[in-house]
């Protein structure tokens, strides 16, 4: 059976699970993918090479996301719909002891906990932007299939459909935009379709062995996806993050992010994972970045992110790293992705401190990047009395210290002390970072300034033995020093080896987490 591409729309707008679920969109040649917007990209690596991250990204710094949807109305962390379907797995044991067999009550029957009824956006966003973040994201759509936009193409599985019966993105947009912050949106879309296999599965053991769970049921092939047409070792073999999908599948992803670009024409688009699908991707990038330069005069003022370094080696994105820290100064902007907790809420969840979540921004800020922080919201929509704490702790510090955060970049060279001995490796390596001292410092310039971070609390003399006469890379004498959040000029001594500082006797708040001097240089030493 051929289906037109006008069907096909017609079908999708009318929730056709059928349609996509046996591949009837397998024939659909690259001509059948939605048009772009008219633009300078088009979507190919060649064209996006062209792409630059715009200036505003990268004096921007910090950004506050909120990762959150039906999976974080159970409680019980992250990739719970996965998770919940893994025989002898804790979330399979939480799930069968909260909800009953998996057979029987399965995750379409808890998105209705996905409830919002406290969840205030705007006071929320009035906290973050208290909080110094210059930018927030949505999550869009994550592994799940479950869409938090007013979807055209997954018109059962969306908020405004179930659960909150809200446009989740929408309304965050509306109280970002509001406020002056840029609005991103993540989609974590593209690794749906292997993701889901779990769901297909039955117990092995026990007395429920043998009994389907509710995954295979045809009537929520749009949820779970239809494998049917899939080889029979399918099951087995598929990988959570594999992105081994067919062609109906990559023409559904470009269409639902597409959408969500088109509704919402974020500033930030996330994806988990490099750009997905080669020519279905890449045209969502090309999307992205024409709608922005549609709405900015021409220039491109979006920002897409992918994980994979080769995709970003010559312009097209951003690179982001997930739970990791470069190792060193990037000549590119770049950004750190992260959460004080788990991705998806967890009751009971212990945090990061706010000292680890300052030692991370200043040691990303100084290698020329920017650090993403999820808070995770529970059903209700609003903030634990623990992620407020950590919250306002950020804030203290911020409103003390923000000046040689906001607009910096990267000196000659972008810290010193014992940390720099501690090799941390590749990949998500945040926690292998050991927490820093007073002993730790890190530089950025802003003008003609540097600004020196020292992450604990003097107590005699700050010792710099990058900014000795011998061996500073400013190569000129200073000026002056000031602290940030105290008053007068510090007094100082500049030798060969070192420059000694003396703190100031009232030190400003909260210096337990971190001080940040600002000094000046004669005759724009740092030209």
């Amino acid at each position: 059976m051929k289906v037109s591409r006008r069907t096909g729309l017609k079908l999708m707008g009318a929730g056709a699970t059928g349609l996509f679920s046996r591949g009837l969109f397998a024939q659909q040649q690259k001509d059948e993918m939605p048009p772009l917007h008219p633009g300078p990209f088009a979507g190919t690596r060649a064209s996006l090479s062209g792409y630059r991250i715009p200036e505003w990204f990268g004096e921007a710094k910090f950004g506050i996301w909120a990762h959150w949807g039906p999976q974080s109305a159970i409680g019980d962390g992250d990739w719970y719909a996965r998770n919940m379907y893994i025989e002898g797995s804790p979330q399979y044991k939480y799930h069968l002891e909260r909800f009953g067999p998996q057979s029987k009550v399965g995750y379409k029957d808890l998105v209705h906990l996905f409830t919002a009824e406290r969840w205030d956006p705007d006071a929320l966003i009035d906290l973050y932007v208290k909080a110094g973040a210059k930018y927030f994201f949505s999550m869009g759509v994550h592994h799940d299939n479950f869409d938090l936009w007013n979807s055209k193409y997954q018109p059962r599985w969306n908020a405004v459909a179930k659960g909150p019966g809200k446009d989740v993105v929408g309304i965050w947009a509306a109280a970002a935009r509001k406020r002056g912050l840029r609005f991103g949106v993540s989609e974590h879309l593209s690794n749906s379709y292997d993701w889901w296999v779990t769901s297909h599965l039955a117990d092995k053991e026990g007395p429920y062995k043998g009994i389907p769970y509710d995954g295979n049921a045809s009537d929520f092939a749009d949820l779970y996806h239809d494998y049917r047409d899939e080889p029979a070792d399918f099951l087995r073999t598929a990988k959570p993050m594999g992105r081994v999908a067919p062609d109906w599948w990559k023409l559904q992803y470009t269409r639902r992010v597409m959408d969500l670009i088109d509704q919402h024409r974020p500033d930030l688009l996330y994806t988990d994972g490099g750009i997905p699908f080669e020519e279905h991707g890449l045209e969502a990038v090309a999307e992205l970045y024409n709608v922005s330069a549609g709405r900015h005069g021409g220039k491109v003022e979006a920002v897409y992110d992918s994980k994979i370094e080769s995709d970003c080696a010559v312009g097209t994105c951003l690179l982001d790293r997930e739970r990791g820290v470069a190792d060193g100064i990037r000549e590119q902007p770049w950004q750190t992705d992260t959460c004080i907790g788990d991705w998806h809420y967890k009751r009971g969840m212990k945090y990061k401190s706010t000292k680890k979540v300052i030692d991370l921004l200043v040691d990303i800020v100084s290698k020329n990047g920017n650090l993403l922080l999820n808070f995770p919201l529970p059903a209700s929509g609003e903030l634990d009395p623990d992620e407020r704490e950590v919250l306002a702790g950020i804030t203290q510090w911020m409103q003390t210290n923000s000046a040689g955060i906001y607009g910096t970049k990267p000196w000659k060279t972008f810290g010193e002390g014992p940390s720099l001995a501690i090799s941390a490796g590749a990949g998500m390596n945040e926690d292998r970072k050991p927490d820093l001292t007073v002993e730790d410092f890190r530089f950025v310039t802003k003008g003609d300034d540097l600004y020196v971070f020292a992450q604990g609390v003097p107590r005699h003399e700050i010792v710099l033995k990058s900014l000795g006469r011998n061996n500073t890379a400013a190569g000129k004498a200073i000026k002056s020093i000031e602290m940030l959040g105290s008053h007068g000029k510090l007094k100082f001594k500049q030798e060969d080896g070192a420059l000694r500082v003396t703190p100031p006797d009232n030190l400003p708040a909260p210096a337990e987490i971190g001080v940040a001097l600002r000094l000046h240089f004669a005759e724009n030493a740092l030209g």
